[in-house]
């Protein structure tokens, strides 16, 4: 067996423990900074006397692009895009990354027509709004590019005619957080969503609603500017003075607990009033560390980058597919206990 037989082996055990337990996948390494990683050809290198059938040999010329609703330069989607360009260099493809410079469907439906129009072999989109994108996203379908969702989109996939999706199912992962909550004693919490009309962001709050609302508690969803964190501080600052029976704030991801944290620092509410959030960051995990922040919701962004570049390359290579319409990454919890190992993990990009 080749080296290169021997890595994808292992990578679709890899696949199917997740599939089977619900595992966590060790990191991988951290990834460099490039969009494409394609693997050079080398005819006199050892790997090149492989079978022509074999999957390194036939991924060679494969082009896959993904189009997601986050840029690479937030802190949750660079581990995303870390994830990608590592299975590029792993599988031996090359793969475009691409997202609109704002939280905007239509620039992010034209994207994916775009991609359609060039002709790639496969393609993985995130669909935080399915009525937005579902044009775009069949007319993929309809060509036959073997198209697979991640992050938002699980409740459409199927539907879609995607291949799978690989996240976390959000009002699951919300339902989570709020029982955790209301376990930690919190009574009236805010849910502070950054990108209200974000299908998995409204799911996640609706989760965290009725998870306390049946422990008892209330819940009012605030909504704040993702590209003003500053504004996002003030809002919040005056939600938090506006209802003073509030003991709790769950934000959607990194971007919003910032700015709550920076809130509840200024108004000096930090450990009256208990904060949590979705997804992780350097900043979020040392707060967790510190016991500034109760728990993060860990959906594991680098798998649902990494996945779906392996899952294409075996089904354009091998017509390999899984038996899940769901290929769940998510959601683990972050909290004080596990902080610190996690917190090693994220220097390296991988969480």
């Amino acid at each position: 067996m080749t080296r290169h037989f021997k890595l994808v082996a292992l990578l679709l055990t890899l696949i199917l423990t997740l599939v089977a337990c619900g595992g966590q996948a060790p990191a991988q390494p951290p990834a460099g900074e490039a969009t494409t990683a394609p693997v050079a050809s080398d005819p006199t290198a050892p790997q090149a006397q492989a079978p022509a059938a074999g999957v390194a040999q036939a991924s060679r010329d494969l082009r896959f692009v993904v189009v997601s609703h986050g840029q690479a330069s937030d802190p949750f989607w660079s581990v995303v895009k870390n994830g990608v360009d590592q299975a590029a260099a792993d599988m031996g493809v090359t793969v475009e990354y691409q997202a609109p410079q704002t939280f905007d469907m239509v620039q992010m439906s034209q994207l994916i027509d775009a991609a359609v129009a060039s002709g790639p072999d496969g393609l993985v989109v995130s669909i935080p709004d399915a009525d937005a994108l579902r044009a775009s996203i069949e007319s993929a379908v309809a060509a036959g590019i073997p198209v697979i969702s991640m992050n938002s989109g699980s409740d459409v996939a199927q539907e879609f005619g995607l291949l799978t999706h690989v996240g976390q199912t959000e009002y699951e992962a919300g339902f989570g957080g709020g029982e955790r909550m209301a376990a930690a004693g919190v009574t009236n919490a805010l849910c502070v969503n950054q990108e209200v009309g974000n299908a998995g962001l409204d799911a996640r709050c609706n989760g965290f609603t009725d998870a306390m609302s049946a422990a008892g508690g209330t819940v009012e969803v605030l909504a704040v500017d993702l590209a003003n964190p500053t504004d996002s501080q003030q809002r919040i600052s005056a939600a938090l003075a506006s209802n003073p029976d509030v003991n709790g704030v769950l934000t959607l991801g990194p971007t919003g607990a910032a700015p709550a944290l920076a809130a509840l620092e200024a108004d000096g509410k930090l450990g009256s009033v208990q904060l949590a959030t979705f997804d992780l960051s350097p900043e979020v995990l040392e707060a967790i560390n510190a016991g500034n922040i109760l728990f993060a919701i860990d959906q594991q962004q680098y798998l649902q980058g990494y996945l779906p570049i392996v899952l294409l390359t075996l089904y354009q290579t091998n017509l390999n597919t899984i038996a899940n319409d769901v290929l769940m990454t998510g959601p683990g919890f972050v909290t004080a206990d596990n902080a610190a190992r996690v917190i090693e993990l994220s220097r390296a990009g991988t969480r």
